[in-house]
């Protein structure tokens, strides 16, 4: 795919993904959509990316969704009338392209993942421009940020599954406060309500976002990609039997490659040097778990 509203540019195995429409403070559109959710594919399966870092170009990290588009500006069809049984087809040409959340599927491709995200929120994170990093791993934010859950402001919902995202970010609590309110408020107060790790001086913030993923990359990608989905899928799940399950399997499988370099590197006291691919070594049970 080429990509006409976000860049993709790998160096030391981190890739930077920058939203690019600064002239309109990089706002969303389908387009952006439908290219942020093949990049996240596409990372997630490129050996070359160990670490993802995701920022805007311009002053701006996201202004939310370009509501300056004709018809329905979130790219919705009016023409049907989904309901609980229709909107399991999730895959229905129907569904995909007039129904689905297209925010929804950008931090579905994010949560899939293979690779550890850093959002670096270099200014305005509204409406989108806030709920997409939610299913990011590290959040941080510049003084210039200013953030917004401001749906109800606009007469709709929370979307790209910031109701499944927020409370467990921030907790219930918080996540009603801000959504309710749909007030727009600064990186302190982010930071505060446990939304984002710190806040940097605008010229400091890439610096500490980059410092954070070069770390990031010189695990094993396999390990990474297992710890990944374990925290978020096992988090979620109704007993810690079913973590006690997959953390078997997981252990059972990265103890046999990248777990043994890792114990001979501890022992003599080097860096390890972790060879397995995330693409290719990810042991058969992986695919079925993740996907089910």
């Amino acid at each position: 795919m080429t990509y006409n509203s976000i860049e993709y540019v790998i160096a030391d195995h981190i890739l930077t993904l920058r939203l690019n429409r600064p002239d309109q403070l990089n706002a969303f559109t389908v387009e952006m959509a439908n290219e942020l959710e093949d990049a996240f594919n596409r990372a997630s399966e490129d050996d070359d990316v160990r670490a993802i870092v995701v920022t805007g170009n311009g002053r701006a990290f996201c202004a939310g969704m370009d509501l300056n588009s004709t018809g329905n500006v979130f790219g919705l069809d009016e023409s049907v009338q989904p309901g609980l049984k229709e909107i399991e087809q999730l895959d229905d040409p129907v569904i995909y392209q007039g129904v689905r959340d297209t925010g929804g599927r950008v931090t579905l491709a994010i949560f899939n993942c293979k690779k550890p995200v850093i959002a670096a929120i270099n200014g305005p994170a509204v409406g989108i421009g806030i709920t997409m990093t939610l299913a990011m791993d590290i959040r941080l934010a510049s003084e210039k940020a200013k953030i917004g859950f401001v749906f109800n402001r606009l007469g709709i919902v929370p979307e790209a599954c910031s109701s499944w995202f927020l409370p467990r970010v921030v907790g219930i609590s918080q996540a009603l406060e801000w959504t309710y309110s749909a007030d727009v408020f600064d990186a302190a107060e982010a930071k505060r309500g446990g939304l984002v790790k710190d806040v940097y001086a605008p010229e400091k913030l890439l610096e500490e976002a980059y410092a954070i993923a070069g770390r990031l990359a010189k695990k094993s990608p396999v390990a990474i990609a297992f710890t990944r989905q374990m925290l978020y899928r096992n988090s979620a799940a109704d007993h810690p039997l079913q973590a006690h399950k997959i953390d078997s399997l997981a252990m059972f499988y990265t103890s046999q490659k990248d777990g043994k370099e890792g114990v001979s590197a501890f022992l003599e006291k080097r860096d390890a040097q972790f060879t397995s691919s995330a693409s290719k070594d990810m042991p058969a049970f992986y695919d079925e778990w993740t996907q089910s």
